[in-house]
């Protein structure tokens, strides 16, 4: 399994991937709809640059690294979709952040064409992507995920096999439910406390020495000295990873408070303005709501 396609190179986090997938020496084809020159490095390596997602087709595998669902289920199935001309026995590797609903489906339509269709989303940030120390999730049956492991391997430092078709993308959806919600309780936090008269700054001293502490609480902690770029995730697409959480929820029949609270503060902000920013702005939504401003 030597030739790989990918879609969504130019993005925050595919390139970073392609770039590490072709660095360890399997050849690499991109589909890119806009911003060719995200890629210029890659082509510059020697990757091919094709018009369409139906086009890598005939790859050995074609990795799909988009926003959501929508997204997948467009260059899977839409016109020059990748299912328009994808050859028997390809394997199609959806790193994107999808729901589990959506997955099923195309992996059904899949399995109908011949093809095989793995759910892999992605853990960490761009950063790591770079890197090539991601986390990945796999759903996959053990003799799929032993093909595409060297795949994974190229851009992961972790690669968890968390059980069949759909797995990958509950236990995604699941982990950043838990991430969204220390981040929406860091911000409310700091909020009541400087709304109560004293200094947040007290409370990231007292959380920092115990077990409460973690990356994503130091992340927002920072946002007290004005970096809110701690957490390199936009605030819609953390939005839309709780929508899809909340509906999953909802399919299993499980009641949500907490995940529907989470969902509502990650929505009230982004009604706010602060949707483009990353994760940390919660807080300044908090502020803007609130009219109490603790942050420099």
């Amino acid at each position: 399994m030597k030739n790989i396609g990918f879609i969504g190179a130019s993005g925050m986090m595919g390139h970073g991937m392609a770039k590490n997938i072709q660095a360890k020496g399997f050849s690499l084809s991109v589909s890119v709809n806009r911003n060719r020159d995200a890629v210029a490095d890659l082509v510059a390596a020697g990757a091919a640059v094709v018009d369409s997602p139906a086009e890598l087709g005939s790859c050995d595998a074609v990795l799909i690294c988009v926003t959501g669902s929508p997204q997948v289920e467009a260059v899977m199935t839409g016109v020059n979709g990748l299912l328009n001309a994808a050859k028997r026995g390809l394997i199609i590797i959806d790193t994107s952040t999808s729901e589990p609903e959506s997955t099923a489906k195309l992996a059904a339509l899949c399995a109908d064409a011949g093809v095989v269709y793995v759910d892999a989303p992605l853990g960490r940030s761009p950063v790591q992507a770079e890197e090539g120390k991601l986390n990945t999730m796999v759903g996959a049956t053990p003799e799929v995920f032993a093909q595409i492991q060297p795949i994974l391997a190229t851009y992961s430092e972790n690669i968890f096999h968390v059980g069949g078709s759909g797995a990958g993308h509950i236990v995604k959806l699941l982990n950043n439910f838990v991430a969204q919600a220390i981040c929406t309780a860091t911000a409310e936090a700091f909020t009541v406390g400087a709304k109560a008269g004293i200094d947040p700054a007290e409370l990231v001293k007292v959380i920092s020495a115990g077990p409460v502490n973690n990356g994503l609480f130091q992340a927002m902690a920072k946002t007290l000295g004005g970096d809110f770029a701690g957490l390199k995730f936009e605030l819609d697409n953390a939005r839309k990873d709780l929508r899809y959480y909340t509906h999953l929820t909802e399919m299993v029949n499980v009641p949500s408070f907490v995940g529907e609270a989470v969902h509502q503060s990650l929505a009230m902000a982004s009604n706010l303005g602060f949707g483009s920013e990353f994760v940390p702005s919660l807080v300044k939504a908090q502020e803007k709501l609130t009219g109490i401003k603790y942050t420099l």
